[in-house]
């Protein structure tokens, strides 16, 4: 396979060659989960590979068809209801083990952890839902401090126990609620069942990847992306660009490339591979933060930056190169900014 290829492939497998998920869920299901830290930018790399507005990927949200939690790495992923408790249970001892130093350093130990636990729940209890500010001033009636970052770490590490999620928005706050109540009906996966059925989304869904790539996205050790290819290797294909050995479903071929790309920032096409050396330049690395920017794509390579603006009621996209465009791909780019500007003016008249 040469690396052009490899790239169609991926693109393909993500759902970025052509529109092939109706909603939300179906794309989630078929991802596994997708970062979400920067809500806006998530929300876009859910539209664009479903054709949905914001205001429709606002309404899936609020209504709870997507959470958002940490989950897998120690940062907010978009995850399915019934997904939610199984990878909690296969990911969630790595990232507080990397909490940990943190919670010592301030002053956080197991007794206010299970404090500050009982308080969220019983502030929540029967679909309450509860932002950030209204749970800290629970918390400090208690006697409990959330100053600093200790309010992150409080909260993150209810999430990882399977505590909280995120609540309906009030405005444009976001909010917890309690997850057994968000997500009544979970799928129930445990062990060696669990690491197949997230090694196995991995590789459908973004290969072709490596083992090393599959560690890396799903907050494990290299062993255990091993252990996961051992136990659903046969279900998948081998493929080698020059010595390097990448997996993948056998169902996807090298397809066809989506010629321009307006990439959201953190987009699992670029975070979730270790090795990002295929897509962005080495001359723009830094530049782009590793592509983990909002960036243009040109035949599934970082070529370009773009941000966003609101300007009398409408979001404007300003897009330039990092290197010289051609007039095809300048109009490709064109084409792309109107097709965002639509998904994202949609939700302003709900804001």
């Amino acid at each position: 396979m040469k690396a052009a290829d490899l790239l169609a492939a991926r693109m393909r497998s993500q759902g970025m060659a052509d529109v092939r998920f109706a909603d939300a869920e179906s794309l989630l299901a078929w991802m596994g989960c997708m970062q979400a830290q920067d809500f806006g930018q998530a929300k876009w790399a859910v539209g664009m590979r479903c054709g949905l507005t914001e205001m429709e990927i606002d309404t899936a949200f609020n209504e709870g068809r997507l959470l958002r939690t940490h989950v897998l790495r120690p940062t907010w992923h978009f995850v399915l209801p019934a997904d939610v408790g199984w990878m909690l249970r296969l990911t969630a001892s790595r990232v507080k083990n990397f909490c940990l130093p943190y919670h010592r350093k301030l002053g956080i130990d197991a007794a206010i952890l299970k404090r500050s636990k009982k308080v969220m729940i019983r502030g929540m209890e029967g679909g309450i839902a509860l932002t950030r500010m209204e749970l800290a001033a629970l918390l400090r009636a208690a006697k409990i401090d959330t100053s600093e970052i200790r309010m992150n770490f409080l909260l993150m590490d209810a999430e990882l126990d399977g505590l909280i999620c995120s609540g309906p928005r009030k405005g444009k706050q976001f909010t917890y609620a309690l997850l057994r109540e968000r997500a009544p009906v979970q799928v129930c996966l445990d062990g060696d069942a669990a690491l197949a059925e997230l090694t196995r989304r991995y590789f459908m869904s973004r290969g072709p990847a490596t083992e090393a790539d599959l560690a890396w996205w799903g907050g494990m050790t290299l062993g255990q992306a091993r252990r996961g290819l051992e136990i659903v290797g046969k279900e998948l294909e081998r493929v080698r660009v020059g010595e390097v050995e990448y997996w993948r479903g056998g169902n996807v071929g090298p397809g066809g490339m989506k010629e321009v790309v307006l990439l959201p920032a953190y987009d699992e096409y670029a975070v979730g591979y270790k090795d990002r050396g295929e897509i962005v330049p080495a001359e723009h690395v830094k530049q782009t933060f590793h592509g983990l920017k909002p960036v243009v794509l040109v035949r599934g390579r970082v070529a370009g930056m773009w941000k966003r603006r609101v300007e009398k009621g409408k979001v404007v996209v300003e897009a330039s190169p990092l290197d010289k465009w051609n007039k095809a791909t300048e109009q490709g780019v064109k084409k792309e900014v109107r097709r965002f500007e639509a998904f994202a003016t949609s939700g302003l008249s709900e804001k």
